[in-house]
């Protein structure tokens, strides 16, 4: 299976492509990539960051990659930091993904109840890159962004939230719901009603968590798990290196050690 990539290089903080393409690698499944922006270290905390957007790359990189004849069993999109860049995604996905493949949308816009700054209007335009992608992986603020919803998201309201982003695509995922102390990952089962897997709520915020998630899910998907056995095997994945990393990782904006549970991560793959 060939995996496309989509998404920025944060060159320091275990994120993006920098989780990406080790955890799909990782799952046996070729992972190339389409970096977006590449900056010195995530936005997440950190001050004086650098940031080079690469869109002026992206017609010379697609230019070679036809004439290469290339096409991709997956699409995965993540962080898209302009209106321009979802537009090339959308025709990326007409001209690179294979017959049947599968396009897959991280709507990368917020968090914590927020837009991150420049997506004002642009969440109008992520919609329509949504309505392309067999499946969604907003998080708790994007979902509400997307289908104008209330942040935050009961575990009531994220049913109902399921049921509107359903409009948009078949098959939305929606993470990141907290209620007590329970964080659950919210889906649509194969007889298409809401189902979700919960664990333990770590008090923090870790960056790159929604970012391990799609990548896990993502190589899962293409190992050929189901949708609910890759939400399963993403979601716990995730939960095991939250625990690990609140332990471990004393300055949380260095990102998630991700690393340390691969191991564990590809047994249940492979089980």
């Amino acid at each position: 299976m060939r995996v496309l990539a989509i998404n920025d290089i944060s060159c320091v903080g275990r994120c993006s492509l920098t989780a990406t393409l080790p955890i799909i690698s990782a799952c046996g499944v070729e992972c190339n990539v389409l970096p977006t922006a590449i900056l010195s270290t995530h936005t997440g905390g950190f001050e004086g960051y650098t940031f080079h957007d690469l869109t002026n790359e992206h017609p010379n990189i697609l230019q070679h990659w036809k004439s290469l004849g290339l096409k991709f069993d997956y699409i995965y999109s993540g962080y898209l930091g302009s209106i321009s860049q979802i537009e090339t995604v959308l025709q990326i996905k007409k001209d690179f993904l294979k017959e049947g493949g599968v396009f897959i949308v991280d709507p990368v816009m917020g968090d914590s109840g927020l837009l991150y700054a420049g997506f004002t209007l642009a969440y109008e335009k992520m919609r329509e890159l949504c309505r392309e992608a067999n499946y969604i992986l907003p998080n708790e603020t994007e979902a509400c962004y997307l289908i104008d919803m209330p942040y935050p998201l009961t575990k009531a309201a994220a049913k109902e939230a399921l049921a509107r982003l359903s409009a948009l695509c078949p098959a939305p995922i929606v993470t990141g719901i907290t209620e007590n102390n329970s964080i659950s990952v919210y889906f649509k089962d194969e007889n298409g009603e809401a189902a979700s897997f919960e664990h333990e709520n770590m008090e923090g915020f870790f960056c790159g968590a929604g970012d391990v998630f799609a990548s896990a899910f993502v190589g899962c998907l293409a190992r050929g798990k189901s949708e609910k056995q890759a939400v399963q095997l993403a979601s716990d994945f995730v939960a095991n290196v939250i625990r690990r990393s609140a332990k471990e990782v004393p300055d949380k904006r260095y990102g998630l050690n991700f690393e340390a549970e691969i191991f564990p991560f590809l047994k249940n793959l492979n089980a």
